[in-house]
């Protein structure tokens, strides 16, 4: 008898389990994908810009995620993680990467 997955009981268990382990990252990336979009609007952009302002804004913010873990931060901060990173866009982000680069080099 074959058994089909969306009556596997282990299934849903399974995605349950995932969405509480991940919950705050996948909350900061759909805040930081919101703001970026409220974002670009205000300031006239167009959709294509909208669109992808956001996708990157989002996995920005999934990349940073881990950094709170690794400074000792808690992962309720992933939410102002998202929301930074969601008003400040991709090309502050960008600006302040390089800025920190530049200050470790010349260390």
């Amino acid at each position: 008898m074959i058994r089909m997955p969306e009556k596997n009981p282990d299934l849903l268990a399974s995605i349950a389990a995932w969405w509480a382990l991940h919950q705050a990252s996948i909350h900061a990336m759909f805040l930081s994908m919101a703001v970026a979009v409220v974002r670009v609007i205000y300031g006239g952009g167009k959709l294509r810009q909208m669109i992808l302002e956001a996708v990157l804004c989002g996995l920005a913010t999934l990349s940073l995620i881990p950094l709170l873990e690794w400074l000792g931060l808690p992962q309720s901060m992933a939410s102002f993680i998202g929301g930074m990173v969601g008003f400040l866009g991709v090309d502050k982000l960008r600006d302040l990467a390089e800025q920190f680069g530049r200050r470790q080099v010349s260390k």
